[in-house]
Parts: structure tokens; C-alpha cells; sequence
């Protein structure tokens, strides 16, 4: 059974990032997070580090679907 709680650490080997960009998306609010224990550390539930990750998935298919594949290409070539 995996735990519910998550380290900084163990949420920036699952998204394969740094500690630092982890500890940014706590910080900025993206990722829900709570600070436990007397030295305050930061925990992520997993289900909430779920949730992030199928809201990165929708927002990229967004961005997918908004940006097709080829147009860039497009414009740098006749930029050249």
C-alpha cells in the first residue's frame, strides 16, 4: 500500500524534476501541499499529487490541441 503523505523528495523523483522546482510548486500553490511536524516540513497527499498530474495532462492537451503540430514549422520557414 503506497503511503499518503509524500516528501518534497519523493514528489520531485516522481515528476522526474529538482527538490527546488518542487518546493516552487508548492510554494506558488499548483500543488497542494502541508507543512507538519515542529521543523514544518512539507508533505504532498498522493491523491493530490494525482489530480496535479491529470491537471498537467489536460492542460497540455489544451495546449496541444490549441498549437497543432507543424505550425511552427510553418512559420520558420517562411521566416527564413
Amino acid at each position: 500500500m503506497a503511503p499518503r503523505f509524500l516528501t518534497l523528495a519523493d514528489v520531485a523523483e516522481t515528476l522526474n524534476i529538482s527538490a527546488a522546482q518542487t518546493y516552487a510548486l508548492v510554494r506558488s500553490g499548483d500543488l497542494p501541499a502541508i507543512k507538519i511536524g515542529g521543523r514544518g516540513q512539507w508533505r504532498v497527499e498522493s491523491s493530490a499529487l494525482e489530480e496535479f498530474i491529470s491537471r498537467k495532462y489536460e492542460q497540455t492537451r489544451a495546449f496541444v490541441q490549441s498549437h497543432p503540430f507543424g505550425s511552427d514549422d510553418e512559420s520558420a520557414r517562411q521566416d527564413d
